[in-house]
């Protein structure tokens, strides 16, 4: 404390008298005593107003400034009265060493408060100096009346300016820049009545250039509705060059404190303000993301049962319209869904952040509807497609598989049928009763060239039987009359077998007494018979309908019939062979005269019906020829198709894996602000979404390569679902990186993290995160933590884990690291100052009334708070009462508390 009674002689002697700091530039004192008489005019009357705006209170006053302060009784008086405490018992002696004591006594005070006095001595004081006491007065009111005003970060005169600039801001007319010439209109003073009561002054009608009418008009509704006397006179401002700063500050800190408990309802309500608009944003976006997660999850549950149905239909028509409605479902229906399920994972990261950031709980979705829960519906969804798509393709392999079998069924059926045309009756005739001996032999051995030829059909009997029990096998949709026909030839067969022992039983027993027999036509019938086999199976096969998938298999049936055609000559001379002996039997009975009665009695095989078969053949085989060219071009077409997509494929394949690693390595690299990596990275997102066309181009030739129903691609490993995922996994990452960066904006911006602290971050994360995955295990995460400075036992470092890894993971984001440093270092609103901001709002009661929330909040929040305080059940409630302090540990949760 500086010693301001060894300064007396100083001051006696004519010395500099200064009293406060100098340090403190505002607060200085005018060192040479060069007051303005005006000036001191000013600070004498408002000076003298302000001690009897609190000596009143003790029931007194003073009326002369420099005289009334003497004794030191009334000055230690108002200390006691505006400090509220009490100062030592002063002395009542009317000497004048009694008064000095009394003076310095206060000054001791005034000392012990913390204020530096320079040059101030009791006798100064005691000698009435009028300049000592009004310098000692204007002490007494920076420190109990103007020192302890603050505004945001600014204190004292600083402050006071600072809210008189913010009070009358919105006023015209006013511009408050100091503390002396922007009041001399007056409409200032005028400006912070009204902004606070706005019933007591009609500002409009107030006028700048009447400055009078306004400084008078302030002053008297101030002392009259607001207790606050009038301190200055409106003539001594007007006729003043320059007011007096002192006196304007000290009137106005009486405006502040008269509305100081206005402003701080004010602030409290712009707090509460604050934190209910977060809130209802944030429940904004939760009611978002529930209808968001509604809507898809409904829409998996509508679309898993139609492609679970694996009801079968008849026909390949009715399938390919099926795998038609399958591929619109993948073109049409199915990518806004993988958009939605997208977005609707960047919306709940989003909101995981803001509530992070504003220290609110986090947001737990209802049952059933957490992004885990979607993310398996979801996985169930994709299971389900690739089930039914797997399925229609067996579907169609089936039901062309039972085209080929039932056509194959009908056509063997037709060449059976017309061979056994009219068996029956032959078998069952008597001719033999009546024939003679050469007649009869040769009814038995046309009976046996018959068994041969039966024997040789018994093959194609069992193929139509083995054939149409494939289908039973296989479903086909027209079993029944397959059935029907299949057992209709194998009951005819049956029937034929039993006549033809029959006959053959009744030629052996009449063979003894017939001997007669023509080797030449028994000779034409053995070689005849299974020639004529062979062209009715060679006819059979250059009709028979084939299936292949591949150029090996078309050229595998070409090569065949191309060995099929090597053998025709040979085939040939066999029936110039046959056809010579029919001519040698026509020889023979021409030369021995014998008149020969029909045909060859051991067979209807005639040489002409050779001759017709063989032209058939002949026919057939060109026709063969041509279709087997034809579908060796279609197997060409189809290879076409495979190598066309196999191509792009092979590009695209690695370039959504090249773009995949490149995502994770931009992900854990610093290259410039996060703004500059936000732009980088949604230029590279552009980038990916202009590939599109790639992927477009590989749906239109992979609709082609199913249509033309191709199964399989040795040309390349890449299927078209499998690049289907990797393109959708590719275009999720990339929107989940940008998720990211905005987040760590977010998280930037809301903490007041500076962009060399972020990167200080990030290096020191890429430092521990030795596999650049962007995550980190608990070890290398308690090395992080003790090179930023951390100091880690294993209690805070199991806390630690609680905040950065709630799930017990295992792992360490780089997300949750920042989120952890940015809680640790900066201050975000908690539950325990909203609760005090109600309290202010309140009048310190316990509960709050819905008049006063409306009263002090803006319309939507007060309703908003309404509806959600409960009723007050405290011990002093009272009818409306409501719960405020339920309300905002709602809002933080519990912890907070």
């Amino acid at each position: 404390m500086v010693d301001y009674h060894a300064s007396n002689s100083q001051a006696s002697s004519g010395g500099p008298a200064i009293y406060m700091d100098p340090r403190e530039q505002e607060n200085d004192w005018d060192r040479d005593l060069l007051l303005d008489p005006a000036w001191e005019k000013q600070q004498r009357k408002t000076f003298t107003a302000w001690c009897n705006s609190h000596l009143r209170k003790a029931g007194t006053q003073i009326e002369n400034i420099e005289e009334d302060f003497r004794d030191g009784l009334k000055l230690m008086l108002l200390l006691e009265v505006i400090s509220g405490e009490r100062l030592p018992k002063p002395e009542r002696g009317k000497m004048r060493v009694h008064k000095i004591n009394n003076v310095n006594k206060a000054l001791d005070y005034i000392a012990g408060k913390g204020v530096k006095l320079v040059s101030i001595g009791a006798e100064e004081i005691v000698d009435g100096n009028a300049k000592m006491t009004l310098g000692m007065i204007w002490t007494i009111i920076l420190r109990f009346a103007i020192q302890d005003i603050s505004v945001e970060e600014t204190s004292a005169k600083e402050g006071l300016l600072l809210w008189c600039q913010r009070k009358t801001a919105p006023y015209k007319n006013v511009n408050v820049q100091n503390f002396h010439i922007s009041w001399k209109d007056g409409l200032a003073f005028n400006a912070l009545i009204h902004r606070h009561r706005p019933e007591l002054i009609d500002y409009d009608k107030l006028r700048k250039d009447d400055p009078l009418t306004n400084l008078n008009n302030a002053f008297e509704v101030a002392e009259k509705y607001l207790d606050i006397p009038k301190m200055m006179d409106a003539e001594d401002i007007v006729g003043t060059l320059r007011p007096d700063e002192k006196a304007i500050m000290t009137y106005v800190s009486c405006f502040y404190h008269a509305f100081s408990g206005a402003q701080k309802a004010e602030t409290a309500a712009n707090r509460i303000c604050k934190v209910l608009a977060v809130n209802q944003e944030n429940e904004h976006l939760m009611e978002d993301y529930e209808k968001l997660a509604s809507d898809l999850l409904d829409w998996i549950r509508r679309t898993i049962p139609w492609l679970e149905n694996r009801a079968p239909e008849k026909t390949m028509a009715e399938m390919q319209q099926k795998l038609e409605d399958f591929r619109g479902y993948r073109r049409v229906h199915k990518p806004p869904k993988v958009q939605e399920k997208c977005q609707l994972e960047i919306n709940f990261n989003t909101l995981q952040t803001k509530l992070r950031l504003s220290n609110r709980p986090a947001f737990m979705p209802s049952e059933g509807r957490m992004v885990s829960d979607i993310n398996g519906s979801w996985h169930n969804l994709e299971g389900a497609e690739k089930g039914y798509e797997e399925w229609m393709l067996n579907e169609i392999r089936r039901l062309e598989r039972l085209d080929h079998l039932a056509e194959k069924f009908r056509q063997k059926a037709t060449i059976h049928e017309s061979w056994t045309d009219g068996k029956e009756a032959m078998l069952t005739q008597k001719d033999y009763e009546t024939a003679s001996l050469s007649e009869v032999k040769a009814l038995l051995r046309k009976h046996e060239a018959f068994e041969s030829d039966l024997a040789a059909h018994q093959d194609r009997v069992e193929q139509i039987a083995a054939i149409a029990q494939e289908l039973n096998e296989l479903d086909y949709y027209d079993s029944p009359s397959v059935n029907a026909r299949c057992q209709k030839i194998c009951e005819q067969w049956d029937a034929l077998g039993s006549l033809t022992q029959s006959r053959r039983e009744s030629l052996e027993r009449t063979e003894k007494q017939l001997e007669s027999i023509d080797e030449l036509y028994l000779e034409y019938a053995k070689r005849a018979a299974p020639f004529n086999n062979w062209m009715e199976g060679a006819m059979e096969d250059l009709q028979d309908m084939f299936i292949v998938h591949n150029i090996e298999e078309i050229q595998g049936l070409i090569t065949a019939h191309e060995q099929f055609k090597s053998t025709l000559p040979e085939a040939n001379k066999e029936r110039e062979a046959i056809q010579a002996i029919q001519a040698e039997v026509q020889k023979i009975a021409q030369y021995n005269g014998i008149k020969l009665s029909g045909g060859n009695p051991y067979t209807t095989i005639t040489p002409k019906t050779i001759d017709n078969k063989w032209d058939k053949v002949e026919q057939l085989v060109p026709q063969r020829d041509q279709a087997l060219q034809e579908e060796l071009a279609k197997q060409q077409s189809n290879d076409h198709l495979r190598r066309k997509f196999a191509t792009q494929a092979n590009i695209v394949g690695p370039w959504i894996q090249t773009k995949m690693e490149e995502i994770g390595r931009i992900s854990i690299e610093m290259n410039g602000t996060l703004e500059d990596q936000l732009v980088n990275l949604r230029e590279y997102e552009q980038s990916i979404i202009e590939y599109k066309p790639n992927i477009d181009q590989l749906e239109g030739d992979h609709q082609l390569i199913q249509e033309a129903l191709i199964f399989d691609n040795k040309y390349t490993a890449y299927t078209m679902e499998h690049l289907r995922v990797g393109w959708e996994q590719l275009l999720t990452t990339i929107a989940r990186t940008i998720n990211e960066i905005e987040n760590q904006i977010l998280t930037r911006d809301a903490k007041g993290i500076s962009q060399e602290q972020l990167h200080e971050y990030r290096t020191s994360f890429n430092h521990f995160d030795k596999k650049r995955t962007g995550q980190m295990d608990m070890d290398n995460y308690r090395a992080l933590l003790v090179a930023t400075g951390n100091s880690l036992g294993d209690a805070e470092f199991a806390r630690i884990m609680g905040i950065v890894d709630p799930n017990n993971s295992g792992v360490v984001t780089f997300q949750a690291f920042i989120d952890f440093m940015s809680r640790e270092t900066t201050d975000t609103d908690t539950a325990d100052q909203v609760i005090a901001s109600f309290k202010i709002l309140a009048a310190d009661k316990n509960f709050i009334m819905a008049e006063e929330l409306r009263r002090e909040l803006p319309p939507d929040q007060a309703e908003y708070c309404i509806a959600r305080m409960a009723p007050y059940s405290g011990p002093d409630a009272k009818p409306g009462a409501l719960d405020y302090m339920s309300f905002s540990t709602a809002l933080y949760g519990e912890s907070d508390l």
